[in-house]
C-alpha cells in the first residue's frame, strides 16, 4: 500500500513539474510572439526609412536584431603612380634588342580596404565612411545572412567621411535612425562592426564624451566618444543605443599601438542623416552658408566682451555682401544661439549651419556690446571656393625678443605690403619677432601676422600699439588679420 502511495504521490509530482515547465515555456513564446508582431510606424528620414526596433529586453535582444543590419564592406581602389625611368632603357642598343619595356612609365597598384556599413532603408541604401569606398572602382558588401553583391556608389563627402552606396537586393533588415542629441554621458552603446574581417563582432562601453570637436581631421566634426572597442575594420560600422536605435556611424580610434584602446569615435547620426539625404537626393552635399568666420571664445575674450563664461561663436570676419553682412552681423560680436539652440562653440555653429535649409531664414541670438540682440539671417547655398575653418595658427621659428610679452611689432610700410602681397590699404602693426615660451608665443601669435586693433582701439604704428597695451588691463584681445581674414587673439598681460 505504502509503495502504491508513494508511487502515486511521485505521478502527481511529474505531472505538477510538467505542467510548470510547460506553463515557463509558453510564457516565453507568448512574449517574443507579441514583441515580433508589433508594427510600429516606421520612421521616415526624407525619403530613407527603416523600421523601429521594439520590444527589446536587454542588450542580447538588440545585438542580436542590431547585428543583421551591419555589413561588411571590401572595396578595391586602383592606385596610378609614376615609376622611375632607368637610362638604360634609353640606349638604342638595348632598345633594338628589347624594345620599349616602359618601365619607367605610369605603373598600377591595387589597394584593398575591409571596413563595414549599415543598412539604413529596405530600398538598398547602406551608410558607411568616405574613405571606405571613396575612388574605389569596386565595391563588395556580403550580408548576414551570407548574400554577397556589388553596391553602387551614390555619393561621398570628404568633408564629414561619410558616403552612401546602395545595393538591389531585397529582404533586407534597416536599422531605425535614433537622435543623437538625446544621447547622455554614460549611456551604455554598442559597436557592431567587422574588425579585421570578422564579421557580425558586437562591443560594449558606455558614451565617454559628446561634441568633440577641433580634432583637425575632417572639416566639419562633432565627434561621439566612446569607449566601446572599435579596431581596424570597425570603420563604417553602427553604435546602438539600447532601444536598438542607429546614434553614430563608427569612425576612428585614437591609439599608440594601431589597436583599440578605450577611445574611439563615431559620427552622430544626426549629422550624418543630413549629410545622407543630400546624398540620396543630389549625389552631393548641398551645405547652408551665411557669410561669417568664426572662432571660439577662451577666458579671456570672455572677459573683455562680457560673458560670465567662455560660450558662444565670435564673429571675427563678415564677408561683403553675404547674408550675414545684410542681417547686420558685424565683427565682434558673439553668437550664443541658433533657432533656440545654444552654440557652445565655433564648431558646433559651423555645423548647424551647414544642415540650416538652403534660401530658408535662420534666428540668431547675438551678444553685442554686453547686449543681446535677436537676428534674422538668409541661408544660401555654400560657394565651392569658401573656406570652411578660417584662419589658423601658424608653425613658423620665433625670432628672439627681449619685450616683456616676447613679442617684436614693426609698423607697415609700403615694401613691407608689397612684399607680402597684404591689401594696400590696410592699417596695423605687423609682428616681427616671437619669442619662444612667451606670452605672446603661447597666444598663438606668429610672424607675419597683422595686429590692426587693441581691444577694440585701432593700432598702425609702434607707439600706438604700445601705448595701447599699456592701458590694457590684464588681457589685450587682439584682431589679427591672418592669411587674408581676420581672427581675436587673446594675449595675457599679468596682474
Amino acid at each position: 500500500m505504502k509503495s502504491h502511495l508513494k508511487f502515486a504521490l511521485l505521478a502527481a509530482l511529474l505531472v505538477l513539474l510538467t505542467f510548470g515547465v510547460t506553463l515557463t515555456v509558453v510564457s516565453c513564446t507568448c512574449g517574443k510572439k507579441e514583441a515580433k508582431d508589433l508594427k510600429p510606424t516606421p520612421e521616415v528620414v526624407e525619403g530613407v526609412a527603416g523600421p523601429q526596433i521594439s520590444g527589446a529586453t536587454g542588450y542580447s535582444d538588440v545585438a542580436e536584431r542590431a547585428v543583421k543590419s551591419v555589413v561588411n564592406i571590401s572595396s578595391t581602389k586602383v592606385i596610378r603612380g609614376q615609376g622611375q625611368e632607368n637610362p638604360l632603357f634609353n640606349d638604342p642598343i638595348f632598345r633594338r634588342f628589347f624594345g620599349n619595356p616602359n618601365f619607367g612609365g605610369p605603373r598600377e597598384r591595387r589597394e584593398r580596404a575591409l571596413g563595414s556599413g549599415v543598412i539604413v532603408s529596405k530600398d538598398g541604401y547602406i551608410l558607411t565612411n568616405n574613405h571606405m569606398v571613396s575612388d574605389a572602382t569596386k565595391v563588395l558588401v556580403q550580408f548576414y545572412d551570407g548574400r554577397e553583391t556589388e553596391a553602387k556608389v551614390v555619393g561621398t563627402d570628404d568633408k564629414t567621411d561619410l558616403a552612401v552606396i546602395k545595393v538591389e537586393e531585397k529582404n533586407l533588415d534597416p536599422l531605425p535612425l535614433g537622435d543623437s542629441d538625446q544621447l547622455r554621458l554614460g549611456e551604455v552603446v554598442l559597436a557592431i562592426g567587422n574588425p579585421f574581417g570578422l564579421g557580425n563582432t558586437v562591443t560594449m562601453g558606455i558614451v565617454s564624451a559628446k561634441g568633440r570637436t577641433n580634432m583637425d581631421v575632417l572639416d566639419y566634426e562633432d565627434f561621439i566618444q566612446t569607449d566601446a572597442a572599435i579596431n581596424m575594420g570597425n570603420s563604417g560600422g553602427a553604435l546602438v543605443n539600447t532601444r536598438g536605435q542607429l546614434v553614430g556611424i563608427n569612425t576612428m580610434i585614437f591609439s599608440r599601438s594601431g589597436g583599440s584602446e578605450g577611445v574611439g569615435f563615431a559620427i552622430p547620426i544626426n549629422l550624418a542623416r543630413s549629410v545622407m539625404n543630400d546624398l540620396v537626393r543630389y549625389g552631393e552635399v548641398r551645405r547652408g552658408y551665411v557669410g561669417i568666420f568664426v572662432q571660439d571664445v577662451n577666458v579671456g575674450l570672455a572677459e573683455h566682451f562680457g560673458l560670465d563664461k567662455p560660450t558662444g561663436a565670435l564673429v571675427s570676419e563678415v564677408a561683403p555682401n553675404s547674408p550675414a553682412a545684410e542681417a547686420g552681423l558685424q565683427r565682434g560680436d558673439i553668437i550664443l544661439e541658433l533657432n533656440g539652440k545654444e552654440i557652445p562653440n565655433s564648431t558646433q555653429l559651423r555645423n548647424l549651419v551647414a544642415q540650416l535649409e538652403i534660401g530658408g531664414e535662420a534666428g540668431l541670438v547675438v551678444l553685442r556690446n554686453k547686449q543681446r540682440i535677436e537676428l534674422k539671417i538668409k541661408v544660401i547655398r555654400r560657394p565651392a571656393d569658401a573656406n570652411v575653418r578660417g584662419p589658423s595658427p601658424r608653425n613658423e621659428p620665433p625670432a628672439n625678443s627681449n619685450t616683456r610679452l616676447g613679442l617684436d611689432v614693426t609698423e607697415l610700410s609700403p615694401f613691407i605690403i608689397q612684399r607680402f602681397q597684404l591689401p594696400p590699404d590696410l592699417k596695423g602693426v605687423i609682428v616681427s619677432g616671437v619669442a619662444e615660451g612667451s606670452p605672446a608665443a603661447d597666444a598663438g601669435l606668429a610672424p607675419r601676422d597683422i595686429i590692426t586693433e587693441v581691444n577694440g582701439r585701432a593700432v598702425s604704428t609702434g607707439n600706438e600699439f604700445a601705448q595701447a597695451i599699456k592701458s590694457a588691463g590684464r588681457h589685450a584681445v587682439l584682431l589679427v588679420y591672418r592669411g587674408g581674414n581676420t581672427i581675436y587673439v587673446d594675449l595675457p598681460l599679468g596682474d
